[in-house]
Formats: C-alpha cells, sequence, structure tokens
C-alpha cells in the first residue's frame, strides 16, 4: 500500500498520528534528558574527554547494528512487539545509572539504551511513511519532527541544569520515560499490524547492495551535519569561554532545529528535496564557525546565534533527507529507507560525539568543530556538483530520476 491515509486535510488527523507522536515523544524525552548528562556524570565519576565521548559513540554504535535487524524484527515479531521491546530497552538502563558512575557500566548501559532508540528510531520514521500519502509525507515528517523536538527543546538545554541542582536521580527518573511510551506503542503497533496488507519483502540474494545504492547520498548529507549536531549536543556544557551561555546555545539549537525541520516539510512537498541542501550545508557551516569563534573567545552571544543557524541546517536537512530516501526506494521498501535513513543519523551522532572529544583531547574543541564545519562545505559542493550534473542530463535526449 501507498500510504494509509490518501484523502486532503491535517495530517494530525490522520488515524494513528497521534499515537505516533506520544510514543516518539516520551521515547524522546527519555533519550534527550541523557544525552547531555550521562557523559557529565561519567566525568564526575572520573571519565577524562575520550570517556565521555565514548558514551554517546557507543550507543549510537549500537544503535546503528541494531537498525539494521530492524526490518527483519518488524517481518518476524510484528508492529506490537517490536515497538514496545524497544520502548522498553531504552528506558529501563535508565533507572540502573542511578547505582553507579563507573564508566564500563555506563557504557554497557548505553548500548542497551542504544538499542531501544534504534528499534524507535526506525519504527517512527516508517510508520510516517505508512500512515500517510507521498503528497503530503514533507508535512507528516516535519509534524513527526516536532513530537521528537518538543522533549529535546526543554529536557537538552536544561537538563544538566536539573541535575546540578535538582540531582541526577531527576534527570534519571526523566530518562525512564520511555517505558511510558509502550502505551501508545502497542495502540500503533496494533494499528499498523491490522493495516499492513504488504509487508516490505526480504530482499533476494544480491540485491540488498541495489536497493542501498540510491541511500547512500541523502545518509552522506544527513551524516555531514548530525557529526557537528552531536558533538554540540554532548560537549557544549564542557566547552571553554563559554560559561552560562551553553543552556542558552543548547535551547537555540533545539527550537531552531524542531522549527526549522517542522516548516521546511512544506516547501520540500512542493519544490523538491535536493535544491535545499548545498545552502543548508553551508549554512551549517557558517554556524558552526560562530561556535568555534566564540570558543575562541568571540563571547556568549557568538555560540548561541552560532547554535540557532547550526539547528536551522540540522532540523531542515533531517527532513529533506528523510523525503529523498523514501523517494529513492518507493513504497514497497520503506522500513529499509528509514533503517539506512536512521543509521546515517545516528552514525553522524556518535561519530561527532567520538571525533571531536579524541581531538580535544589532543588539541582543542575549536579544532574538532573546525573540522566539522570544513566536511559540511566539502559536502555541500558535492550535492552542488551532484544537481549541476542532473540538470545537464535533463538537457540531453535522456531523462534521469532523482
Amino acid at each position: 500500500m501507498t500510504g494509509m491515509a490518501a484523502t486532503p486535510g491535517s495530517v494530525i488527523r490522520v488515524p494513528g498520528i497521534a499515537a505516533l507522536m506520544a510514543m516518539s515523544a516520551l521515547s524522546f524525552a527519555g533519550f534527550s534528558a541523557l544525552v547531555s548528562t550521562v557523559p557529565l556524570w561519567a566525568v564526575r565519576g572520573g571519565a577524562d574527554e575520550v570517556g565521555a565521548g565514548l558514551i554517546n559513540a557507543v550507543m549510537m554504535a549500537a544503535t546503528v547494528a541494531v537498525q539494521t535487524t530492524v526490518p527483519a524484527a518488524l517481518r518476524r515479531f510484528g508492529w506490537r512487539i517490536t515497538l514496545s521491546a524497544g520502548t522498553m530497552l531504552l528506558g529501563a538502563p535508565s533507572l540502573v545509572l542511578l547505582t553507579t558512575d563507573s564508566l564500563p557500566a555506563i557504557l554497557a548501559l548505553s548500548a542497551v539504551r542504544g538499542a531501544g532508540f534504534a528499534v524507535v528510531t526506525v519504527c517512527g520514521s516508517s510508520a510516517v511513511a505508512r500512515l500517510v500519502d507521498a503528497p503530503r509525507r514533507g508535512r507528516a515528517i516535519g509534524l513527526y519532527g516536532l513530537s521528537l523536538s518538543a522533549p529535546q527543546i526543554l529536557l537538552v538545554p536544561t537538563s544538566v541544569w536539573i541535575a546540578n541542582n535538582l540531582g541526577f536521580w531527576a534527570v534519571f527518573a526523566v530518562g525512564a520515560a520511555p517505558l511510558v511510551a509502550a502505551i501508545p506503542a502497542l495502540l500503533l503497533g496494533r494499528r499498523l499490524d491490522h493495516a499492513e496488507r504488504a509487508p516490505e519483502p526480504e530482499l533476494p540474494h544480491g540485491s540488498t547492495t541495489r536497493l542501498w545504492l540510491p541511500l547512500i547520498a541523502p545518509s552522506a548529507v544527513l551524516l555531514t551535519i548530525t557529526a557537528p549536531g552531536g558533538a554540540l549536543l554532548t560537549f557544549v556544557p564542557q566547552f571553554p569561554e563559554v560559561g552560562g551561555y551553553a543552556v542558552a546555545g543548547l535551547f537555540a539549537l533545539t527550537v531552531c532545529s524542531a522549527s526549522a525541520r517542522w516548516l521546511i516539510g512544506g516547501l520540500a512537498d512542493r519544490f523538491g528535496y535536493l535544491p535545499f541542501q548545498p545552502p543548508l550545508l553551508v549554512l551549517g557551516a557558517t554556524g558552526l564557525a560562530s561556535c568555534v569563534w566564540a570558543m575562541a573567545g568571540g563571547g556568549g552571544a557568538a555560540l548561541i546565534a552560532g547554535m540557532a543557524v547550526t539547528g536551522i541546517a540540522y532540523g531542515s536537512l533531517q527532513n529533506v533527507t528523510l523525503v529523498e530516501s523514501f523517494a529513492a526506494v518507493g513504497p514497497r521498501h520503506r522500513d529499509t529507507a528509514s533503517a539506512v535513513w536512521n543509521i546515517g543519523f545516528d552514525t553522524g551522532t556518535g561519530v561527532g560525539s567520538l571525533l571531536v572529544g579524541f581531538i580535544a583531547a589532543q588539541t582543542s574543541f575549536g579544532v574538532g568543530m573546525s573540522i566539522t564545519a570544513a566536511l559540511c562545505l566539502f559536502v555541500a559542493t558535492v550535492v552542488l556538483a551532484r544537481i549541476l550534473l542532473a540538470r545537464r542530463r535533463r538537457g540531453a535526449p535522456q531523462t534521469i530520476i532523482d
């Protein structure tokens, strides 16, 4: 089927969307509460910058590994079992964190959280494509993005403050919110299990590579922007020369990311996904340069402005690359498109944390963030060349499909 809803109107009224948003909001509340505080918890337990960076890197590595198995799990176990298991794996380790600040234990718990995060993210974005028809998919992805971003807006900037002023126990309690998300996950899973007429077919031997090839380009763009995004989320509280502006910067990043991911959906539906990518990557590099300047003594205003600008690119590129991924493979392989897209997102987040943490331990955070900004400019050039080549081929007798 091409979508469970093919009638015009607001996507918020599509059956199943409310349960999807509730599950996603609760799951990302748990994720967002811990993304900056668990590395800080480990540092207070004696870990250095590399150890702190390893935490989110290990979680994202586990996420990526499990994401490759989610389409098969959906075929074998169905949506209800798969989704509810994912929310429990994501939420339960937060309660165990209350008992230990040992780095090895934290890394093990982060791997379990990563497995749950893999299920929630792949199923969430795939459910959007199943619930909403293609002409409104950009808007639906934007709305789905709001359910992910709202808890990030609230918790990413404040979780460190809560930990420092109320105690880490309060943050870890919020981190267990995905356990509550099991309720809407079961409701959503029941709807999708009942409505699924043509589950994604298992690919014949040798066909996987051909399916994944069209997904490389959007995943590479996504990885490019999520690497600095993951580094900012992990390390801003530890940046030098920014003082109390870290909370304001995280707030600016998350608000601008959520707003941009929502607003660009209608534009992507109207004008397509590819033309937005090069300017957004350049915008991201500009924002990162401002963050580097702030660390060099440019002041808190430079940090806030830089993270706001980076957030616009970060959120917008999430939307347009997901739209491109679904368009690249068609309706029969939405689960695979969702898995590959999420692998790109989470690989970028993990690599960004690990790479910038490693570079900071050897040199400085400014050097690490400068490298991610340069990568954005390089990939923007590659995407622009891809657009120009596609236009030249359209002018020739043969045609191509982006």
